[in-house]
């Protein structure tokens, strides 16, 4: 078969293939175009999910008759003054988008100057381009798109519903009202959420909070850190979720380039990287980050849609990210998110989630015995006299459970502590949970998730100094493995000593420990630590990086030498535990990213129980 060219106007709607692959594609161009006008007001209508119509009204710059004449040619733009395509500080330069859904639709744009006495319109028909005439119209440009895809039938088959295409153009102005606070935009139409962020006044920090408040909801603001950090010429801004504000999907994560929303897989996996130890597997955390950077240090151009970045240094980005978002969680501390609290409020309230088997309304079965709970006491003795009363009181309205344990350690209140962010411990219950009394709340601790958390950042810092210090056993402790599992551990015996844990071959399967962290040495269940650390290493095949693998190692050290689930502690082991969480960074949760602790403020127990 011989070569030919193919007809332009088939060029045009097979490059409308790459470019407007749905209604929300278009809305993205046309706003991106509206912005790089310098518009200070763009509304977005949409009808039938924008496949019926899609209309774009700004107050930019306009057009003259002659630049709209050229604006709905090919690889037409103004955007490329001196055709650098290595210096690209606008967001639309390609000069594909007008053409491109002109070929798959009717196109008619109509625009003014200012300087100018009337405005002037063209319509484009399928491909089919009318001449441009004077129009009537307002400073700026009214674009509307009717019929999508009607001149190719067979696109119209792989759009989704109507309600599911409004909801993806809703995303798009919601992303790019966040890239641009000093802009107002709005959202309306058939089918489509009616939206409307106003222009926010001010700059930095502040303009940003109160525009991402505007999208993404005031709940997010309240349990999100500021970040701000630079690297060179490399400038990071935004606000990053606290770990407990985790989410199902990546939805939650919103990231810029020099004011353009991407999915960066660099960027998405930085992010990753720097929540990896305290949010839990399979879950997302909610942020929004904005890099500025030079635009001869980015490329723009590898994506049809724009959606992806290249940067000339991709390592220093990455460093950034990870870097400062680590930096910004450390910088919260104990904090959590009032979600947990929520959650456990929730919870709480009659018709919320129940242990298994319990009706809906919050009543126990008929037949339930306390003394059947896995959570009931072996010995269960007489309530001891004074304080215990009024803590148990207190625990069994906020544990909502008739089996809590009245064997729970006991302090009295110290004034001073109850000013703390934690609060004083008053009991624990279940010889699991600390419950201590705050200024105007509560707080019930996970003394295992708790301690975890603070061992495991203590070997971090040891390490990130002097190394994990180490201390000999004075009997060697011999585990038994299978031989794969026991090369495993051999195989990375010079890993495993840099954290303190010194493995040597012991005969056909066995392990012998001769050193432990001193850490650990003294109270660690050391077998069983080896034989987890063992099954661990068959997952990290070698996509794991070298800092991934050390904290992985970590992490199991300070799981097996946390304080465990069940064990007694004294009021000042308990106010010990509380002051140290207090003090240590992402004590919030534990390494496996679930909460630590949970605060209900007075005002809601007392909800809870009809008293406001």
């Amino acid at each position: 078969m011989s070569v030919r060219r193919l007809d332009p106007v088939l060029v045009d709607r097979i490059a409308a293939g790459e470019v407007v692959e749905r209604p929300a594609s278009a809305v993205k161009e046309l706003v991106e175009n509206a912005l790089d006008a310098a518009a200070s007001r763009i509304e977005v209508v949409v009808e039938a999910g924008g496949r019926r119509l899609i209309r774009v009204v700004d107050d930019g710059a306009g057009m003259t008759p002659q630049d709209l004449e050229l604006a709905v040619e090919r690889h037409a733009t103004s955007k490329l003054p001196d055709g650098d395509l290595f210096a690209i500080d606008t967001l639309g330069f390609r000069g594909e988008a007008l053409p491109s859904i002109g070929a798959v639709a009717r196109l008619s744009i109509a625009t003014r100057r200012r300087d100018a006495g009337h405005g002037s319109s063209v319509l484009v028909d399928a491909g089919l381009k009318h001449p441009v005439r004077p129009a009537a119209i307002d400073r700026g440009t009214r674009v509307e798109v009717a019929d999508l895809f009607f001149a190719t039938p067979a696109r119209l088959k792989f759009l989704k519903t109507d309600r599911a295409e409004a909801q993806a153009v809703a995303d798009v102005v919601r992303r790019l009202a966040m890239a641009h606070p000093a802009v107002r935009l709005a959202l309306a139409g058939e089918g489509a959420p009616a939206l409307d962020y106003p222009a926010v006044d001010g700059e930095g920090a502040d303009g940003l909070a109160r525009r991402l408040g505007q999208v993404l909801g005031g709940n997010f603001i309240a349990n999100a850190v500021p970040v701000d950090a630079m690297r060179e010429e490399v400038r990071l801004e935004g606000f990053a979720g606290l770990p407990t504000l985790h989410k199902a999907t990546a939805g939650a994560v919103h990231l810029f380039v020099n004011g353009r929303p991407v999915r960066d897989k660099l960027l998405l996996g930085a992010v990753k990287a720097a929540y990896a130890d305290v949010v839990p597997f399979g879950r997302h955390p909610a942020l929004a980050l904005f890099v500025r950077c030079e635009p001869r240090a980015v490329d723009v151009n590898v994506h049809p849609g724009k959606s992806e970045v290249r940067f000339r240094d991709p390592g220093l980005v990455r460093g950034l990210v990870v870097g400062a978002l680590k930096e910004t969680l450390a910088r919260a501390g104990h904090r959590a998110s009032n979600t947990v609290s929520a959650r456990t409020l929730d919870a709480l309230r009659p018709g919320g989630a129940q242990p298994r088997g319990w009706s809906s309304g919050g009543s126990p079965p008929r037949d339930w015995d306390w003394r059947t709970s896995p959570a009931a006491p072996e010995e269960p003795r007489r309530a001891e006299a004074g304080g215990f009363a009024d803590a148990a009181q207190v625990a069994f309205a906020v544990l909502s459970t008739p089996s809590a344990d009245p064997r729970g350690a006991l302090a009295e209140v110290q004034p001073d502590l109850v000013e703390k962010p934690l609060g004083a411990a008053r009991a624990q219950v279940h010889d699991t949970y600390i419950v201590s009394q705050t200024r105007d709340g509560v707080v019930i601790v996970d003394q295992h998730a708790a301690h975890e958390r603070l061992v495991y950042e203590r070997l971090k810092r040891e390490r990130a100094g002097q190394g994990v210090a180490r201390q000999v056993l004075l009997i060697p402790v011999v585990v038994d493995l299978d031989p794969v599992e026991a090369g495993r551990l051999l195989d990375r015996a010079s890993l495993l000593a840099d954290l303190g844990l010194v493995v040597e071959g012991f005969g056909p399967g066995a392990i012998a420990v001769s050193e432990a962290p001193a850490a650990l040495a003294a109270s660690a269940d050391i077998a069983g630590l080896v034989r987890d650390l063992a099954q661990s290493l068959e997952e990290w095949g070698g996509a794991l990086a070298l800092e991934d693998r050390l904290d992985h190692v970590l992490a199991t050290f300070a799981c097996h030498h946390s304080v465990r689930a069940g064990r007694r502690l004294r009021p000042d082991e308990m106010n010990a535990l509380l002051r140290e969480m207090e003090r240590t960074p992402l004590s919030g949760q534990c390494n496996h990213g679930r909460p630590t602790y949970v605060e209900l403020k007075l005002s809601d127990i007392e909800r809870l129980f009809g008293r406001r």
